[in-house]
């Protein structure tokens, strides 16, 4: 309150013209600034919104893994780069959500999270520990022998209990830490095609995906992971075997209680969407393909459409809930190649469009956030225009766009707008003393730098670069959107999503 008086008492010292009671911004000489303007647009429309407290029919959960907040700025350069504008300017499908709030990630043992513990925190409303899924934080990792008593119910099993139709959709395996999620209590999240001898407490993730299909739990599940479905001695599409025992083939159990099995794009068109039918794709061996690199297998936005048709048609009157994870914006991170981090995010803002033109914001919630932040970092001082992939350039002192020569390191090198903390792209290398490094900056040009296969400078030398702890964001419409408000614990976005679906 005394800011406030302070502040409305400075205004009338400055501008002595204008009563307190009626001064209004179109008085100040800032008024027609199209800044001013636009930020008044703004203002009218925060001022007009409703809060949304129906109940919702339908729930859409739709994680980027990896795009923490540092991630999303990259991206949303380059999306409004690509449409011919500076960038920064631009706004992601994701971005124009009415209500949005800040997401503390880490397990409860780890500072900065794994996808396991994350995905557990968002899918079964308690945090948990890094690298075991849909359990509690009294597991300890690898010990089948602590499972018993600790497992938790997730929102695809809640939901499927109250009549809704379920699925999951990722261009991960399907078996992958997050999607997992959804359907499986694991001691370990590496438990994808096997468990180890003597563990008898639990089934591996991959058979957990079609107990589920089959007790009619999740109708649509659709990524990549197919090797976590066949037996090492099974060859099937493109050439590829399993990591299963030998003779285990749970494609054929699948389609053995009815579902739709598909591969390829072909297969993927061919699938029924009239909600009588489970889906299973799998269309990669391991994950699906980076979007810039993708051939023969659907997009993420279609896949998207796919499950939401089929949800809509099985759910009815009752609804359902989908999982969405653009699984590769992390993969992408991990190897240091931001090219492709910031084409499968858009693809992932392109599927988070679909799900918003297919359904109605009166009686669909749907949440866009992810499970954790990269050790993504930003260069300065970079002049507005330059390419996020490419080289910082100077800023203009009598212009917009920057200046167009690259701005200078200390040691009379140009330098990327963004680069990583750590990872494959280190400017250290080895020298043969006993695990000493050197460093040396490789010269950079633009050409370089935005080629699809860069690997963006980074300090620390690691095979795969890491996670980081930071906050991510969560942008939400729909009914009880507005909860997501302030900085929150992961674990509430299913208290919000719960809450949503079963308020009276």
């Amino acid at each position: 309150m005394k800011f406030r008086l302070v502040s409305t008492l400075a205004l009338t010292v400055a501008l002595p013209g204008l009563a307190l009671a009626d001064a209004h911004t179109g008085d100040l000489p800032q008024a027609g600034n199209d800044w001013f303007t636009a930020a008044q647009e703004r203002l009218e429309t925060e001022l007009g919104r409703e809060d949304n407290t129906d109940r919702a029919l339908n729930v859409i959960l739709m994680i980027s893994d990896g795009n923490g907040v540092g991630t999303n700025y990259a991206s949303r350069l380059f999306a409004g780069q690509e449409a011919g504008g500076f960038g920064d300017e631009f706004v992601q499908h994701h971005e124009g959500f009415p209500n949005l709030a800040l997401v503390k990630t880490y397990n409860v043992n780890a500072q900065t999270p794994d996808s396991a513990g994350t995905g557990t925190a968002m899918m079964s409303g308690i945090k948990t520990k890094a690298g075991i899924i849909g359990v509690t934080e009294a597991v300890n990792r690898g010990d089948c022998g602590t499972i018993e008593g600790n497992t938790v119910a997730s929102m695809n099993e809640i939901m499927a209990e109250m009549g809704k139709a379920t699925g999951i959709v990722s261009t991960a395996r399907i078996t992958h830490a997050t999607p997992a999620s959804a359907y499986s209590k694991s001691v370990d999240r590496n438990f994808e095609a096997s468990v180890p001898e003597g563990c008898t407490q639990q089934t591996d993730i991959a058979t957990q995906l079609i107990d589920a299909m089959e007790a009619g739990t999740i109708l649509v599940a659709m990524g990549g992971g197919r090797r976590n479905f066949i037996g090492e001695d099974i060859e099937v599409e493109e050439g590829t075997t399993g990591r299963r025992a030998a003779g285990e083939n749970l494609i054929e159990r699948a389609t053995g209680l009815g579902a739709h099995y598909a591969w390829n794009s072909e297969t993927f068109g061919a699938a029924p969407l009239d909600g009588s039918t489970p889906i299973l794709g799998l269309f990669e061996s391991s994950h699906m393909q980076y979007e810039a690199d993708r051939a023969d297998e659907p997009s993420l936005a279609e896949m998207t459409g796919a499950a939401i048709e089929a949800l809509q048609a099985a759910g009815g009157e009752n609804g359902f809930f989908l999982q969405v994870e653009a699984g590769r914006v992390d993969h992408a991170n991990h190897g240091g190649n931001l090219a492709r981090v910031v084409r499968d995010q858009q693809a992932f803002a392109e599927a988070v469009a679909m799900a918003d033109e297919m359904t109605d914001d009166a009686d669909t919630l749907i949440v866009v956030t992810a499970d954790h932040e990269h050790a993504i970092a930003f260069h300065g001082y970079c002049g507005r225009g330059s390419n996020i992939l490419g080289l910082c350039m100077g800023i203009n002192g009598e212009g917009v766009e920057h200046t167009g020569e690259p701005e200078l390191a200390d040691d009379g090198k140009p330098y990327t707008v963004a680069g990583y903390l750590n990872g494959p792209g280190s400017v250290l290398t080895p020298i043969e003393e006993g695990g000493s490094y050197v460093g040396v900056r490789s010269m950079v040009t633009e050409e370089g730098a935005t080629d699809i296969d860069y690997l963006q400078q980074a300090l620390v030398p690691k095979s795969s670069e890491t996670h980081a702890g930071e906050d991510v964001a969560v942008y939400a419409k729909g009914p009880f959107a507005h909860l997501f408000d302030g900085t929150i614990e992961q674990n509430v976005i299913f208290h919000v999503m719960h809450h949503a679906a079963t308020a009276e």
